[in-house]
């Protein structure tokens, strides 16, 4: 199966779920388009409406929040928006508000709800780094 073969390092530290989830998508995507970019967004896409990122793995959304997380997965292919890097912001703010608690963001008591999307954006990279590094 080669999406097992290439499934990115945040995917290994995710629960299984996310891990076939992006490798089902990503299996189907390089029989329709062939191995590439296009079949890795296409299962990025796919996990993107069932898991969320949060810091250096992915964790499944709950239930009532199911769907696209962010203007780009929302779109069909080709027809633009930008991707919200693995945070859901179709989530609440109260949501948004207890991931940068868990990832500890300094200000987030005061932060409006696209301040705590970017900030949990910048925490997440910094641990993927972090888990990355060492």
């Amino acid at each position: 199966m080669p999406a097992r073969e290439e499934l990115p390092s945040t995917l290994r530290r995710s629960p299984d779920s996310a891990r076939r989830t992006w490798a089902k998508a990503h299996d189907s995507a390089v029989k329709e388009y062939g191995e590439g970019r296009r079949a890795h967004q296409t299962a990025y896409g796919a996990l993107k409406h069932t898991h969320e990122k949060v810091g250096d793995h992915w964790e499944r959304k709950k239930d009532a929040r199911k769907g696209p997380s962010d203007p780009q997965s929302a779109r069909p292919r080709g027809r633009g928006g930008r991707s919200g890097q693995g945070v859901d912001e179709g989530a609440p703010k109260q949501h948004l508000y207890e991931v940068a608690k868990r990832l500890g963001v300094e200000g987030r008591s005061r932060m409006t709800k696209p301040e705590l999307e970017a900030a949990i954006r910048k925490a997440n990279r910094a641990r993927t780094r972090k888990a990355r590094s060492g």
